[in-house]
């Protein structure tokens, strides 16, 4: 009797792997190892594993309480924001030597922040918490004033790679 991968992926799609388990597991390893690398709660591996476990078990739950209905929202477009941003930083990491690795760092987390507001504003929208007419109607005002902050923040966060006339001037006043 021969098996076809068709027959096995069907199998388990009829079981729930493809909806259940793989999403399980992608969300726990995760959030598994972000906790484990940042240490933002301790080093301590069984407090990283349950909150990892718990967070991967309300991704694939959907209950229909209040805070149920926010949580069934938001962890499966947490879990998708996080492939996304996944699947950035394996490309990235095809193409950025170590020596900009820094900035990718910055632009990671400007990436992350805007998943993270995404996913929120959605999650509370799907569950009827709020309705976004205002972010809808200042969409662009909004979008402008974050990249103009994030132009401010790295312009002031960078260091120039020559020092200025000014300083020079100071330095070779000082040695006389």
């Amino acid at each position: 009797m021969v098996i076809t991968i068709g027959e096995v992926l069907s199998q388990w799609q009829n079981y729930g792997v493809f909806d259940y388990v793989l999403p399980f597991l992608l969300i726990f390893a995760i959030v598994f190892g972000i906790l484990r690398s940042t240490n933002i709660l301790g080093k301590d591996k069984g407090v990283h594993v349950i909150i990892a476990l718990v967070v991967g078990a309300l991704a694939i739950w959907s209950g229909k309480g209040y805070v149920q209905r926010f949580f069934s929202e938001m962890f499966p477009q947490l879990g998708v924001g996080l492939a996304v941003i996944l699947a950035l930083v394996i490309l990235v990491g095809l193409f950025v030597n170590g020596k900009e690795a820094k900035m990718w760092g910055w632009i990671f987390a400007a990436v992350g922040a805007i998943v993270w507001i995404v996913i929120l504003v959605g999650s509370s929208e799907n569950a009827g918490w709020w309705s976004g007419g205002a972010i809808e109607d200042y969409a662009g005002l909004i979008i402008g004033a974050v990249l103009l902050i994030g132009v401010i923040i790295a312009v002031s966060a960078s260091k120039s790679e020559g020092k200025s006339d000014m300083t020079h001037e100071r330095h070779k006043w000082e040695a006389d």
